[in-house]
């Protein structure tokens, strides 16, 4: 052990090279994380297919996500910006993605792309970790033309010669660390130093938008498998929290269930806030807090996802508290099952977008007429008050072209009914929230329901809300 180690110790404090040590870091990390990433090769051929969008002789800039500060000298846990992460890999903050149309020379080497990244620091990385640094970059994200952040102020990328130059960089948040000359805040300060006044109002932000949404509604088969392990460990999730609810629970303790499950099965984090509406809170659409006492005949609304590899789920399942639904909870249920039912029938390729919705709503209306909660039609959109559908990838609403459905586009369909107190209706209907939802894969048949892992009938919440988790004491 001491003679395999001393040689390591040996070049870590000697060895002035940053490729040696970046290459020790590499060598001896790489097989003891994760092995199922996108690989170098998926981010290749998305560089590709988006400079196949690029017009002549254009640039595009895409910038990673600023540090999102919480609280004094505590940050969020960072985030990559999808698009920055999509065409890249990169996971850092304070870099540079520019991918051209065609190739120009840089330090006498021609490339359509380079990627400008924060340096390797030995010092930081006591602290916060190792980074990639160029050498990083070059090996594992294999970009053609890697550089630190700083040589993005040097570099003359004659924008003047370019027909159009497309930008994409975050709108808010972008903070100045007056240490650091070289931070998002400067990147971007830098790339407008690079172009004239003139040229400024000629920057494209509206079309590199266009083509991230073209691209990222259609999934590869490398993302499908990163979605489809986010969605399986949702319904994992789903699965325990029913087995494990009890009518004493706070809503924060679904939470921990969820959330617990979610982490013991390798998601990184929640794709977004995790929703655990009971009773009134069952009707707030994003209620967050999770601070409730459950108790029996009240509903919980469970709107949830894993973030798997930078792809999230978004699956929603409404559960009695007390494990049995009551009259009225159960005829609010199945009409939302019903349009749930309607909308999915509806997610073939070719349809337009809005057609689950059409569907959905469709079903509600004439339900909600029926039982006499509602009039019109046209009064619908008290009780439902969303759409039924929103794409899903990088981001839990991710992007899209909202034209005809493709196949390999993953959407939800989640139709709900929110019936608060003092709504104008019979009060045994009031504070009967319901969201069914489930992430479906539309294909050139049958569409695919990746999420029916979890039950969502009455008889099989039920059935289910009597076995015991392997959670419970």
């Amino acid at each position: 052990m001491r003679i395999i180690l001393f040689p390591i110790l040996f070049l870590f404090l000697f060895s002035s090279s940053q490729e040696l040590v970046d290459t020790i870091l590499i060598d001896n990390n790489e097989s003891m994380y994760d092995d199922d990433k996108l690989s170098a090769e998926f981010f290749n051929d998305r560089r590709r297919a988006f400079r196949a969008l690029m017009p002549e002789n254009s640039v595009a800039f895409i910038f990673s996500s600023p540090i999102r500060n919480r609280s004094n000298d505590v940050d969020f846990e960072y985030h990559q910006d999808p698009n920055m992460y999509y065409l890249s890999g990169y996971d850092e903050p304070h870099g540079v993605l520019v991918v051209l149309k065609d190739e120009i020379s840089i330090n006498g080497e021609l490339t359509n792309e380079i990627l400008y990244v924060q340096p390797y620091d030995e010092a930081d990385a006591i602290w916060n970790g190792k980074r990639l640094g160029v050498v990083g970059g070059k090996q594992q994200l294999k970009v053609n033309s890697v550089f630190e952040n700083s040589e993005f102020k040097k570099h003359n990328l004659k924008l003047e010669n370019f027909k159009s130059v497309h930008l994409h960089h975050p709108q808010n948040d972008v903070r100045d660390n007056t240490f650091d000359k070289n931070d998002l805040y400067n990147l971007i300060q830098q790339f407008y130093a690079k172009i004239s006044t003139q040229q400024e109002n000629d920057v494209d932000k509206t079309k590199i938008n266009q083509w991230f949404a073209f691209l990222r509604e259609v999934k590869t088969a490398e993302e499908l498998v990163l979605m489809r392990k986010a969605i399986s460990i949702t319904c994992d999730a789903q699965i325990e929290l029913m087995k494990a609810m009890k009518t004493d629970m706070k809503e924060y303790e679904a939470e921990a269930i969820v959330e617990y499950v979610f982490k013991k099965n390798g998601a990184e984090y929640p794709g977004f806030p995790t929703i655990m509406g009971s009773g009134e809170n069952s009707c707030v659409l994003h209620y967050v807090s999770n601070r409730k006492t459950m108790k029996g005949n009240n509903l919980l609304v469970s709107d949830v996802g894993a973030e798997y590899h930078g792809y999230t789920a978004d699956v929603s399942r409404t559960i009695p508290v007390d494990g049995h639904f009551s009259e009225e909870e159960a005829l609010i249920y199945n009409i939302v099952f019903k349009a749930q039912q309607a909308g999915i029938a509806a997610s073939r390729a070719g349809n337009r977008f809005w057609e689950p919705n059409i569907a959905a709503t469709t079903v509600i209306s004439q339900s909600l007429i029926k039982l006499g909660i509602i009039k019109k039609p046209i009064e619908l959109r008290r009780y439902f008050m969303h759409g039924t559908s929103h794409y899903l990838g990088l981001d839990v609403h991710d992007k899209g072209t909202y034209g005809e459905l493709q196949p390999n586009t993953v959407i939800t369909v989640e139709p709900g009914i929110y019936i608060p107190e003092g709504s104008p209706c019979d009060k045994k209907w009031w504070n009967i929230g319901v969201r069914i939802e489930d992430d479906v894969l539309i294909t050139d048949g049958e569409p695919e329901v990746i999420s029916d892992c979890v039950p969502k009938t009455i008889t099989e919440i039920e059935a289910l809300m009597k076995e015991k988790s392997y959670l419970s004491n």
